[in-house]
């Protein structure tokens, strides 16, 4: 056996391990997503209640917004994201007995939803729009 070929099979077997390594994370976390908490609900579960609950309150412009913000996640992990964030939105818009989405529960609850690194998007999108984002500053400090 040659030396390049020695080098190209030991190479070849360090990318397989290292990308079953990652597939295996994601699918580890989704694991742990889906296990029942105290309540008997998991956190997945309480995603999709949020959102079924309340689906009839989303309006177009609301709806909109939300595809806008989530525009820079990869579209692998699109439909996550938006899961995610709109149970958020949802959860808070249940708990203040809203009616109706509103831009302000959006707003809270994307980023309630999302790592602090995401936030600096939403700013720079609420400057381009015109939207003041100091009466969020105590959201963006947790």
């Amino acid at each position: 056996m040659s030396t390049q070929f020695a080098i190209f099979i030991i190479s070849w077997t360090f990318v397989l391990v290292g990308l079953l390594a990652i597939g295996g994370f994601f699918m580890f976390r989704k694991f742990l997503k889906k296990l029942p908490k105290e309540d008997g609900k998991s956190i997945m579960d309480w995603e999709e209640h949020y959102v079924e609950k309340t689906r009839h309150m989303w309006r177009e412009p609301e709806k909109l917004l939300l595809e806008e913000l989530i525009s820079p996640v990869p579209e692998l992990f699109r439909d996550v994201a938006r899961q995610k964030i709109a149970s958020k939105i949802g959860e808070i818009a249940l708990s203040k007995k809203e009616k109706k989405i509103t831009f302000d529960t959006l707003i809270e609850g994307y980023i309630l939803a999302t790592p602090k690194r995401d936030h600096k998007f939403l700013r720079k999108k609420l400057e381009e729009k015109n939207i003041d984002a100091s009466p969020y500053q105590t959201l963006f400090d947790q």
